[in-house]
């Protein structure tokens, strides 16, 4: 379905073009959203930055999400998997606390320690490679809101239906290129998804700066 992650984008912010959607920022998750936010980022004239969250998982099985938390704190809570566990308030609390500061030292991390883009009364466009379950995403949406985003816009080049449904009650729209209702994982859309480092990502965040795949390699 896409080449690569950076075709991906391209694909992406097209058809953002297309629907008209104007946004006052990119927003991507780290690490793999970072080659589809640039691209998506250029095409539309916008600054790029990130947003990260951190899943909760379940007690035995660290996978299964019962949550998800931001950077900021912002969580959000699968109440129907916790109360068929049976996982108590102590254990929600704990791993809450825990995965916040871990994703608030990667935003640290990343963004080398300038002040947090100011949100406040913009439309943002938050951007991944993809979405699977869609728990990590919620909790970048409730972020950007509780940060004080006038309206969210989630665009990512694949995700599946019943994901997409769900997630636009918590954006105000949700954009995706593909919507295959035969879905096991983001990858299997992509011909080339290998790993994206740190080192590799961070990059993504300064325009024109030796990317993979972008002009300095090309020429």
């Amino acid at each position: 379905m896409f080449q690569d992650r950076k075709k991906a984008g391209e694909r992406l912010a097209a058809l953002l073009q297309e629907r008209g959607i104007r946004g006052d920022i990119v927003l991507a998750v780290p690490r793999g959203g970072l080659p589809v936010g640039r691209a998506v980022a250029d095409a539309l004239g916008l600054p790029l930055d990130i947003v990260v969250a951190r899943k909760m998982g379940a007690p035995g099985n660290p996978e299964l999400a019962v949550g998800a938390v931001a950077s900021d704190g912002s969580v959000w809570r699968n109440e129907s998997l916790i109360r068929q566990l049976g996982v108590d308030e102590a254990y929600l609390e704990e791993a809450r606390r825990r995965e916040a500061a871990n994703a608030r030292e990667k935003f640290d991390r990343y963004r080398g320690g300038r002040p947090d883009p100011d949100l406040k009364g913009r439309t943002v466009l938050i951007v991944d490679d993809g979405v699977a379950t869609g728990a990590t995403t919620v909790a970048c949406i409730r972020q950007a809101y509780s940060r004080g985003a006038a309206r969210v816009v989630l665009a990512v080049p694949v995700a599946p239906p019943e994901s997409v449904r769900r997630l636009e009650g918590e954006a105000d729209e949700v954009v995706a290129v593909e919507t295959p209702e035969w879905f096991m994982a983001v990858g299997q859309f992509y011909a080339e998804f290998g790993q994206v480092s740190d080192e590799e990502a961070m990059r993504y965040l300064t325009p024109g700066k030796d990317l993979p795949g972008g002009p300095e390699e090309g020429s």
